[in-house]
């Protein structure tokens, strides 16, 4: 019995951050969908946007609200808010003037974005570590009181309840939407959707718009996870959620989703049994093997070159 509880308190833990890699992993493999091209400044601005949360509930405190969720609604809205306009700069100023040619020169244009924002933050808010106010306490406790007791926090059900909120509307957006059908057409043939009247441009924005909004989520719901912030927050979640996409299968969505699950519970089940210091090592290696074995990822489909 003891066994079992152990094993479900890291699938638990397991899938609280494999939710939040998730919402992450969604920014990077919706811009490769659409223009083939990798977002390396998305980690940074996931990162913006728990900075801008925790700024939004400091502010919110100093002014006497007290009431939950108005700082919750407050806080993700302008962590989205500020976080989309990143994202809409980031395709605007390192992406649409080198698109089109070789796919080298926007990738150094985004790790040089990446180190822009990064370094922007180091100078706005300083190189230490800042606390993030555990809004959401509490929880569920299963066992017996003599031996080991799982937990269920309240946090961990709001990462649970707020991606599978997000995961659905962005789905039902993709699906029914008139910009989600036109993201889709696309992502199949961009020059032909050009040629059909869809304004390829604002797709392209929007579709860097709706990934840097849910990094927001993702930012706003680990900062109160882990309870700190640093300018250093987004490079190892933005590599982790990029693991994700590529095990899943980048340019999937769905695949985002199952990949940064089982990355998620992969390093959850490796610091539980093994040692925390592997879970990294584990996590690399999954994108190593996915790579060689499978380099179209679980749930992506083979690139078919037209002739």
């Amino acid at each position: 019995m003891q066994d079992l509880l152990y094993f479900s308190q890291q699938l638990i833990n397991g899938l609280t951050i494999g939710s939040t890699y998730a919402l992450i992993a969604i920014g990077y493999t919706m811009v490769y969908g659409i223009i083939g091209m990798i977002n390396f400044a998305h980690g940074e601005i996931y990162m913006i946007g728990a900075y801008t949360a925790l700024i939004a509930i400091t502010g919110l405190a100093s002014l006497g609200v007290a009431w939950l969720p108005v700082i919750l609604i407050v806080a993700l809205i302008c962590a989205m808010l500020v976080s989309s306009s990143m994202g809409w700069a980031v395709e605007r100023v390192a992406y649409r003037p080198v698109r089109g040619r070789h796919r080298l020169i926007p990738l150094i244009s985004a790790i040089g974005m990446s180190i822009f924002l990064q370094n922007y933050v180091h100078l706005a808010q300083g190189s230490r570590n800042i606390g993030f106010p555990a809004l959401i306490e509490g929880g569920f406790n299963f066992g017996s009181g003599d031996g080991f007791q799982m937990s269920l926090s309240y946090m961990q059900i709001t990462i649970f309840i707020t991606t599978l909120i997000c995961m659905t509307a962005l789905s039902l957006f993709i699906a029914r939407s008139r910009t989600g059908r036109a993201c889709r057409a696309v992502s199949q043939d961009l020059g032909m959707a050009n040629l059909l009247g869809i304004d390829t441009n604002r797709i392209i924005s929007a579709t860097f718009v709706i990934g840097a909004a849910l990094a927001a989520v993702a930012g706003l719901l680990l900062g109160m996870y882990y309870g700190s912030v640093d300018p250093l927050f987004g490079f190892i979640a933005g590599l982790k959620a990029f693991t994700a996409a590529v095990l899943g299968g980048i340019g999937s969505i769905p695949g985002a989703m199952l990949g940064g699950l089982i990355l998620g519970v992969a390093e959850s089940m490796t610091s539980g049994y093994l040692s925390g210091e592997y879970k990294d090592v584990i996590s690399f290696s999954l994108l190593i093997l996915i790579l060689l074995f499978k380099p179209t990822g679980l749930l992506g489909k083979p690139e078919v070159e037209k002739i």
